[in-house]
């Protein structure tokens, strides 16, 4: 009962149109957002932010931007992981070349030329769909996997191949130590996924819903399909760059362009499939499952083997993990297509009625 609606009466337009109507629902991603900025830097360990925290805003961040475009608006892709690497990569260019470049700026910037590849390669949406598109997005990964690998112009003609950063500070503050580092990727995150959330429920969000669900009918009722797709691909690509850019320059320091290859690209798009297409959350519940399974399956398959006198190795362990992965995708696919996500409304329906379900 603790959930109901009583008593909160909405008089305007405004109140009743606002992200969180219900109060609790307020109450709750307040003292979440407290909790994160708070609390977890006073309890968890420095494990805890390099292996499991820092990836996971980071990956929601990149799942968010990818929800964009295949959940919204439906255009399938599967160049994500160039996007990040486009956006890494030209975001240490800036730190590089450019005398005391801002690192939010550089960030920013990694976004910006994120978001001219992705509308490059998002032209063919205007003609193809489907299949057809996830091809075209797919050349999009396999080219610049191979100009970052071969034009050494990219990687400022280091020997490696690689590239590194180091000494990052954002307004004179020195950004080195985990909490430090967790907690910029935590306002990022906070930013863009409120930018998110009120750009999908604005008149552009829905030219996207339209998109996705009807195209041809959409244009009949006046939406243009080249305006809708292509700020689908701008907004996409430039909230993946960022994140891209965040994960050279935060969680790897040091990375090649095997980083970002088309294991990457997978990986998101498995995360907003488990966590629910067409949903903001869906891509926080999706990072946080990809996440934290792999550490979980390392922890609990070498036990359970040696609870009933059996050696798991660790191939055996990575081989499970990609079994389940696959075994959850279709489950969700076929049981829940709109994966955790739609569980979680459901179970909040059924809260705001509980114990009178009538």
């Amino acid at each position: 009962m603790l959930y109901r609606e009583n008593g909160q009466f909405k008089t305007s337009y405004r109140s009743d149109a606002q992200i969180f109507p219900i109060a609790q629902d307020r109450w709750a991603i307040g003292l979440l957002l407290a909790f994160a900025a708070i609390g977890v830097p006073l309890l968890a360990d420095e494990y805890l932010f390099r292996a499991i925290l820092i990836p996971f805003l980071i990956l929601s961040l990149a799942a968010l931007g990818l929800n964009i475009l295949v959940g919204y608006c439906g255009q399938i892709s599967l160049g994500t992981g160039a996007f990040m690497a486009v956006g890494a990569y030209a975001a240490y260019n800036f730190q590089v070349r450019i005398e005391g470049m801002p690192l939010l700026l550089s960030l920013l910037m990694g976004g910006v030329c994120a978001t001219v590849v992705g509308v490059l390669f998002g032209i063919p949406s205007l003609r193809i769909k489907g299949l057809y598109l996830a091809v075209a997005t797919l050349a999009a990964q396999f080219f610049w996997d191979w100009a970052f690998l071969r034009v050494k112009w990219f990687t400022n003609y280091t020997a490696s191949g690689s590239v590194s950063v180091s000494n990052l500070n954002v307004f004179g503050i020195a950004i080195e130590t985990p909490v430090q580092k967790y907690l910029l990727c935590l306002a990022i995150l906070a930013v863009f996924a409120l930018a998110a959330k009120n750009l999908v429920r604005s008149h552009i969000g829905r030219e996207w819903m339209a998109i996705r669900d009807m195209d041809v009918a959409a244009a009949v009722i006046g939406i243009r399909p080249v305006y809708a797709k292509l700020t689908a691909f701008a907004v996409s690509s430039f909230i993946v760059g960022v994140a891209g850019a965040l994960w050279g320059f935060v969680h790897l320091g040091s990375w090649e362009p095997a980083a970002f290859s088309i294991d990457r690209s997978f990986q998101l798009l498995f995360m907003i499939i488990i966590g629910g297409l067409g949903s903001i959350m869906g891509s926080f519940f999706g990072a946080a499952f990809i996440v934290t399974l792999p550490i979980f399956l390392n922890q609990a398959l070498p036990a359970l083997g040696g609870l009933v006198g059996v050696t798991i190795s660790t191939a055996a362990v990575a081989h499970t993990e990609l079994m389940i992965f696959g075994a959850l995708i279709v489950f969700f696919l076929i049981v829940e297509p709109h994966g955790l996500a739609r569980l979680w409304s459901t179970a909040k329906e059924k809260l705001r009625l509980w114990p009178f379900p009538h």
